[in-house]
């Protein structure tokens, strides 16, 4: 909430003595983020279009025309987009491509959206643990993620489902997984150099212990950098998880996820390319959406920009 400080100053004019009043204002932190923000256009307007998908993803079952698992006839097979009744067209079994494509939301945005929250604590814990204890604990959290570095992301989020199986939970737990260490080492970096400055210094000699340290000096220092990372790893994992269920590792059919119904949509590309296309631009502008917002986070956390009032 912003504070008004009324400075008065009087100013002796003849006999008579005039009062000015100087008004300053005291800006949040919540506040001076926010105002920078709206400075990147392109990022509001993917806050908007994010809002929407939320939205329409949510309240599907109210705003869906048709139960998105129920083939309506056979006569409707692949019909296009704005035939009478199906905005969007139907798939080859004659479900409708909108009401799947709402309920597919559900899935998709929740398969990127927990993995990263969970990579994300995760990470934030192990890399500042590291970073700031250092010693035979900070190597051995830190040669784990070297380890997982050396395989490729795909490959061990492949294998990690195979082993536990299909399902958009265990996609989920593969994720995670596989997200942990870039995190971790982005917050170790961030952790170190902010451990190595004066008022870290300066908070030990004052008494505090190690705990206090982590929580009250780093923690609030390396916090931006983690949200503004897993925003834009919103938008990769949308994809990634997508591409899973493309695979056929995630969720299974008759149920509806973007990335299954782009798969779906493979076999009848050629004579209905909407059925295929549609979802893919779905994933496209929901990962583009997300990116575009990190980029506006890590300008409004900037305390460069936030020098607003």
């Amino acid at each position: 909430m912003s504070q008004s400080i009324v400075i008065r100053s009087p100013r002796v004019i003849g006999a008579s003595t005039v009062r000015r009043t100087v008004r300053t204002t005291r800006w949040t932190p919540l506040q001076k983020t926010a105002t920078a923000f709206r400075k990147d256009p392109a990022a509001v307007i993917a806050l908007g279009v994010l809002a929407v998908i939320f939205l329409v993803t949510v309240f599907a079952p109210l705003l869906a025309p048709y139960d998105p698992d129920i083939v309506l006839s056979n006569a409707s097979r692949l019909a296009p987009p704005f035939t009478a009744g199906h905005l969007l067209g139907t798939d080859d079994q004659g479900r409708d491509l909108l009401s799947r494509m709402m309920y597919g939301g559900r899935v998709t945005l929740p398969s990127a959206l927990i993995p990263v929250t969970i990579a994300s604590l995760s990470g934030l814990i192990l890399g500042v643990t590291a970073g700031y204890r250092r010693g035979l604990l900070g190597e051995l959290i830190m040669r784990g993620c070297d380890v997982m570095f050396a395989f490729p992301a795909v490959i061990l989020a492949i294998a990690i489902s195979g082993i536990t199986g299909r399902g958009m939970q265990n996609v989920m737990i593969a994720v995670s997984i596989v997200f942990i260490p870039s995190i971790t080492r982005l917050t170790y970096g961030v952790t170190r150099d902010i451990a190595s400055r004066e008022f870290v210094s300066a908070a030990k000699m004052l008494g505090a212990v190690d705990t206090q340290v982590m929580l009250k000096h780093i923690l609030p220092n390396v916090l931006p950098q983690v949200i503004v990372y897993a925003s834009t790893m919103t938008g990769v994992l949308v994809v990634f998880s997508a591409g899973l269920s493309f695979l056929g590792l995630g969720i299974q059919p008759p149920s509806s996820d973007w990335g299954l119904m782009v798969s779906d949509g493979r076999s009848v590309l050629s004579v209905a390319p909407h059925v295929a296309t549609l979802p893919g631009l779905m994933i496209s502008l929901t990962a583009l959406s997300f990116n575009l917002i990190g980029d506006g986070l890590r300008f409004a956390l900037d305390p460069r920009t936030r020098n607003v009032g």
